[in-house]
């Protein structure tokens, strides 16, 4: 079974460092970024599972972040993540292809748990494409006895 890799994006450096800390001895694979940009350079080279992406940060800001992230890797969950959290916000978010939307200081068992479900869902998405793809290749007993 695979394991999960998260990213945590965040512009604040000591939420980041803390935060990576605590997962890792969870055992878990962590990267870091400090923003949306450098956030999707890292996405580009690594198979990134989840992602915990902070909504207020400068330049390009978490809203604007999970917006590219599901334009170009549509598999990586997100998570989104704020101390600044409206509801206005959180329905973008949401309706940007969101997993969920934790308030800072969230609890680091509530971001894992998250994070679990989030990666059992692209688990299941990705087992769904790969049944496709098999079903794709694979012909049917009727084409079988069409071909002879």
């Amino acid at each position: 079974m695979e394991k999960m890799k998260l990213m945590v994006v965040d512009d604040e450096e000591r939420f980041l460092s803390t935060t990576k800390k605590l997962l890792e001895r969870r055992g878990y694979d962590v990267v870091t970024a400090p923003s949306g940009a450098e956030a999707l350079e890292k996405i580009r080279g690594q198979n990134i599972h989840v992602v915990i992406l902070d909504v207020k940060m400068p330049g390009m800001d978490g809203n604007a972040t999970l917006k590219e992230i599901k334009r170009q890797f549509p598999l990586v969950e997100v998570i989104m993540l704020t101390g600044h959290a409206t509801m206005e916000s959180a329905i973008d978010g949401l309706k940007s292809g969101a997993i969920d939307y934790l308030m800072k200081p969230a609890d680091i068992d509530e971001i894992i748990l998250k994070a679990e479900e989030a990666f059992e869902k692209r688990q299941s998405l990705e087992e769904k494409i790969r049944v496709a793809q098999m079903r794709k290749l694979m012909k049917s007993p009727r084409e079988i006895i069409e071909e002879t």
